[in-house]
């Protein structure tokens, strides 16, 4: 008589798929700033939000929080009367100039991602203006007597009574130039502060347009191939494949531009709050008010923008 052994077989170790791979790697990457956020930041924030609703009292061997409510908020939107004027112009500024780094980072983006010699080095030179305008370059830079000198010096005038020495072009040479199309002034003005303003820009514009390069990499070629075999031109070719497929992109894009030009240490919103500390009464919590507005209106138009552009980003599906 043969007894039946049982054979166990051995447990499989269920491997994780790629996606779980990557997620594990992802939050990997992004601890030591949730560490550090949690740790350092994430106090320094409490504090700012609770000192927005007191006012400090010095008292003898320190200071006294004196609970006053929405008073600081209800000071700076209604009884400060430069805080809106400069929350009007800051919004105005970003909406001339985000679309003016997008268009210009997406321009010299296809640009470079022709076939030519020394594509490298017409990259490097792009991104150059990225770093050294960061940090150290950007206290030094802040801080050129030359440039302030440039700034203020005497130049040509152009009837206004203000100097125009600085200025690439003017206005009347855009008009000379748009004579004959019926462009109206609003577009000349644009079209000439566009210009005056390309040194700010380029130097706005290198992270945007690495990302664009990025997307317009990863368009397959087998694309590009077969509308060229159905007769398409370079113009349908653009329109009609390769903006929508770097959508994506410029949603991040503007995302990142809308972020970037809110928080510059050049925006004159930031400027005030800055300035306005110790200026005022009471100016540290009145401007600890102030920011956290500003930062709710931030993340309003962010959220909204978001909202309004995704219903036409293309993603490309990749099953």
């Amino acid at each position: 008589m043969t007894n039946d052994v049982k054979i166990k077989a051995p447990k499989r170790r269920k491997n994780a798929s790629l996606e779980k791979r990557k997620a594990r790697a992802g939050w990997i990457f992004v601890l030591p700033f949730l560490i550090g956020f949690i740790v350092v930041y994430l106090p320094m924030i409490i504090d700012s939000i609770r000192y927005s609703f007191y006012h400090i009292k010095f008292i003898t061997g320190g200071y006294e929080l004196v609970p006053v409510g929405w008073q600081n908020y209800n000071y700076a939107l209604f009884e400060s009367t430069e805080y809106v004027q400069t929350l009007v112009k800051g919004l105005t500024d970003m909406v001339f100039d985000i679309p003016m780094i997008l268009i210009f980072s997406l321009f010299m983006a296809v640009l470079l991602n022709q076939k030519m010699v020394g594509r490298a080095a017409f990259r490097a030179i792009f991104f150059v203006p990225v770093i050294a305008s960061t940090g150290i370059m950007e206290a030094i830079d802040a801080q050129n007597t030359l440039s302030d000198y440039m700034g203020e010096a005497s130049g040509i005038e152009d009837g206004s009574g203000e100097s125009a020495a600085t200025d690439i072009v003017s206005a009347m040479d855009i008009e000379v130039l748009f004579s004959g199309m019926a462009v109206g002034q609003g577009l000349v003005e644009y079209v000439v502060t566009a210009i005056n303003n390309i040194y700010d820009i380029v130097n706005r514009s290198g992270v945007q347009m690495l990302i664009f390069l990025a997307g317009l990499q990863s368009i397959s070629p087998a694309i590009y191939e077969s509308v060229q075999i159905d007769g398409a031109t370079s113009w349908e070719t653009f329109w009609k494949i390769t903006f929508p497929m770097i959508s994506p992109m410029i949603l991040v894009n503007a995302v990142y531009t809308i972020i970037d030009a809110f928080t510059t240490d050049s925006n004159v919103v930031m400027k005030f709050i800055s300035s306005s500390e110790k200026s005022i009464t009471n100016g540290n919590v009145i401007t600890s008010a102030m920011a956290w507005m500003y930062f709710l209106l931030v993340i309003a138009i962010i959220a909204l923008f978001a909202l309004i552009f995704s219903a036409f980003v293309f993603y490309q599906r990749r099953d």
